[in-house]
């Protein structure tokens, strides 16, 4: 078996409109079409693109418990990124600094939570 990389990563919501609403409208992402075999099967979902990989967005019932648990978005600038977010209301949590990165944490309006990252950082 030869890995080649990571297609998509699906995540859990609760309020699926006001999921879209943060990941097309906040973050910016593509929506594209869902297989035409799922809403037969009753798979309600709906796929954003990120560069060539995807975010998955899964219907649940209830919401999971608070987790370290995320997906780590890379951003060309990550200052501009927080003075973007902070500009709509997004709370930002600091992360322990990694040489050469400037990272940040925030949260979808389920709680799940997003790394975005920069790599290629000299000095923050």
């Amino acid at each position: 078996m030869h890995l080649t990389g990571i297609h998509h990563h699906s995540v859990p919501v609760q309020d699926m409109e006001r999921a879209v609403a943060f990941y097309r409208d906040v973050l910016g992402l593509t929506e594209i079409a869902i297989p035409s075999t799922f809403p037969a099967a009753g798979l309600h979902v709906r796929w954003f693109q990120i560069g060539a990989q995807q975010i998955h967005l899964m219907p649940v019932k209830e919401s999971e418990p608070p987790s370290p648990r995320h997906i780590a978005l890379a951003v060309e600038n990550a200052q501009a990124a927080r003075t973007f977010l902070q500009g709509r209301g997004i709370q930002m949590d600091e992360a322990t600094p990694i040489p050469g990165a400037d990272r940040f944490f925030i949260a979808d309006p389920d709680g799940n939570r997003i790394e975005l990252i920069e790599w290629g950082v000299t000095d923050h």
